[in-house]
C-alpha cells in the first residue's frame, strides 16, 4: 500500500535525515512531505512535496518560521492520497494531517523528541528567550493534544520515551535508530580526495575525536577539554554557527585543535578509525555518531545521561563520565588502553540498518 514519510525539513547533514533515508529504503513506494527540501540529492527519484514555506525566506530562518510550521502541518497537499503515513519528528511534524475530506488513515510518529525548546528548555538554549517562555505553555497544550491522534509512537531511546510520557502523557515503545555498521567497521580510505589524504596525514598520531554540528549544546568545548587534561590533541569535525567560537577556543588551547570542516562520510570515517576515543559529550536524545565511531573499533567518551547510556556499553566500548571533570577526564584517559576493538564493534551489532528494518516493518502493519 502506499503510504507517506513526513519529515520536519530535510538538510545534508543530520541523524534525523539518516532515519529519514532508511524509511525511504524500507517502504519505496512511499512518497514524502516535508517543510522544506534543502538537499534534493537525498531522495532523487522519488516524489517530495514541499509546504508553501519552501517558497519563502522562512526556510532560512527556522526559529521565524517556528508559528507558522503548526497551521501548516494540518493541510498537508501530497499527490495520491496514501494508506498510512509515519511521522518522522522532532518539533512538530506528527501534527501532519492530510488536506480535505477523506477517511483516517493510521498516523505512526518516530520520535526524536518532544520539542526540546518547548518542553525541556534546560536541554535547549533557545527555549530560554523571553518569546520562547511566552508561548511554551500553549504551545504545549496543543503539542499534548496533538499527539494523542497517533496510532502508535516509537520513540528512538528509553530516554526520549520516558519524556514522551512526562509531556505527551503517551507511552511508546522504543525502536533505537540505524546505523550503518558495515560501512563503518570498513576503511573507506580508496574513496578520499587528494586533499582528504593529505589531510589525514597531517594530523598528529595520536588525537582526540570530536564531531556533531557547531552548536552549543554538542558541547565541543568539552572535547578540547578533554585533550588539555590529558595533554593529547584534538580534533574537531563538523559546522556550524559556533564555528569562530571554537576556533578561538582552539587557538587558546594548550595542545593542538585543529578543525575539519563538513568532513565527506569516508572522511568522517577514516576520522572516527584514526582517533585514540571519541568524545561526545552532548546530552542527546540518541546519538549515531557515537555507534558510528564504535563500529570503527574506536572507544567513545559520553555523558551518563541521555542517550548515549544506552548504545555505551561503560568499560566495553568506552566510558561514561558524570560531569567531564577534569579528574574524571584522566581516569578515563588511564582506561582506555583495557578497551578493545572487538569489543566495541560487538556492541553496535544491535544498532545495525538491518534490526532497524525489521523493527519498523513490524511496527507499521500494513
Amino acid at each position: 500500500m502506499p503510504g507517506l514519510i513526513v519529515h520536519e525539513w530535510i538538510e545534508q547533514y543530520g541523524g534525523a535525515e539518516k532515519v529519514a533515508e532508511e524509511f525511504a529504503a524500507i517502504f519505496p513506494d512511499a512518497a514524502i512531505a516535508c517543510l522544506w527540501d534543502d538537499y534534493p540529492e537525498r531522495f532523487a527519484g522519488r516524489t517530495v512535496t514541499e509546504s508553501w514555506l519552501s517558497k519563502t525566506p522562512l526556510r532560512r530562518r527556522k526559529s521565524l518560521a517556528l508559528p507558522f510550521t503548526l497551521p501548516t502541518w494540518r493541510s498537508i497537499n501530497v499527490p495520491e492520497a496514501p494508506d498510512w503515513m509515519i511521522c518522522s519528528s522532532h518539533l512538530f511534524a506528527h501534527h501532519a494531517k492530510l488536506s480535505g475530506p477523506g477517511r483516517p488513515i493510521p498516523k505512526y510518529v518516530y520520535a526524536y523528541t518532544p520539542a526540546r525548546y518547548v518542553w525541556n528548555p534546560e536541554l535547549d538554549d533557545r527555549g530560554n528567550s523571553l518569546a520562547a517562555r511566552a508561548v511554551s505553555k500553549p504551545l504545549q497544550a496543543i503539542d499534548r493534544a496533538r499527539a494523542q491522534e497517533a496510532t502508535s509512537i516509537a520513540a528512538v531511546s528509553n530516554y526520549v520515551r520516558e519524556r514522551i510520557q512526562s509531556a505527551w502523557l503517551r507511552d511508546c515503545k522504543v525502536i533505537h535508530p540505524p546505523v550503518d555498521v558495515g560501512y563503518y567497521s570498513t576503511s573507506k580510505a580508496e574513496f578520499l580526495t587528494p586533499g582528504e589524504c593529505d589531510l589525514l596525514e597531517s594530523l598528529p598520531d595520536t588525537f582526540v575525536l570530536g564531531a556533531s554540528r557547531f552548536v552549543p549544546y554538542k558541547r565541543l568545548d568539552r572535547a578540547i577539554a578533554f585533550g588539555e587534561a590529558n595533554q593529547i590533541p584534538v580534533v574537531l569535525a563538523g559546522s556550524g554557527p559556533l564555528g569562530s567560537v571554537l576556533l578561538e577556543l582552539a587557538e587558546s588551547a594548550t595542545v593542538p585543535v585543529q578543525l575539519v570542516v563538513r568532513p565527506s562520510q569516508p572522511l568522517l570515517r577514516e576520522l572516527y578509525a584514526r582517533a585514540w576515543a571519541f568524545i561526545f559529550p552532548a546530552v542527546e536524545d540518541f546519538g549515531i555518531m557515537p555507534v558510528e565511531a564504535n563500529a570503527t573499533g574506536t572507544p567513545v567518551i559520553a555523558t551518563t545521561v541521555g542517550g548515549a547510556a544506552e548504545s555505551i556499553s561503560h568499560g566495553v566500548s568506552g566510558f561514561l563520565l558524570e560531569s567531564f571533570s577534569p579528574s574524571e577526564m584522566r581516569a578515563a584517559a588511564d582506561a582506555l588502553p583495557s578497551i578493545g576493538q572487538e569489543g566495541c564493534r560487538q556492541q553496535t551489532e544491535k544498532f545495525d540498518r538491518r534490526i532497524f528494518h525489521e523493527a519498523i516493518k513490524l511496527w507499521v502493519e500494513p
